[in-house]
């Protein structure tokens, strides 16, 4: 019963990113693949200036794995090849950071496409 308080935490987090994004495709004109972006961009702006990381250290789950915890990866993959390889993980860190989710994407995209039949609209 020790992790129900990390729960909470992870639901409540993951919760309001929903909302917010909700709100914004409701009262907006915004597209759900340009917001889809911009959260990816806020995950990489704010983990750059050092606020998203303290919010995925608290929140686990909730704002690690929506798309602005794969902005934060994003971003610390390239802290971290930067400081190993110089310039260079400029390239490299990215990729490296954020392989596991560009696979599953990929894989899940896969296993789609074999489940669903295409048709014409």
């Amino acid at each position: 019963m020790e992790y129900v308080p990390d729960i909470f935490k992870a639901f409540f987090v993951g919760g309001i990113l929903c909302v917010i994004g909700q709100i914004l495709i409701d009262t907006t004109r915004l597209t759900p693949g340009k917001i889809l972006v911009m959260y990816v961009v806020a995950g990489v702006v704010l983990g750059g200036i050092g606020v998203y990381g303290p919010l995925a250290d608290w929140a686990g789950a909730g704002a690690s794995i929506p798309l602005t915890g794969f902005g934060y990866a994003i971003t610390e993959g390239v802290k971290e090849a930067v400081a190993q390889k110089g310039a260079l993980g400029i390239l490299t860190g990215p990729l490296t950071s954020g392989a596991a989710g560009i696979t599953a994407a990929v894989l899940c995209g896969l296993i789609a496409s074999f489940i669903s039949r295409p048709h014409e609209k």
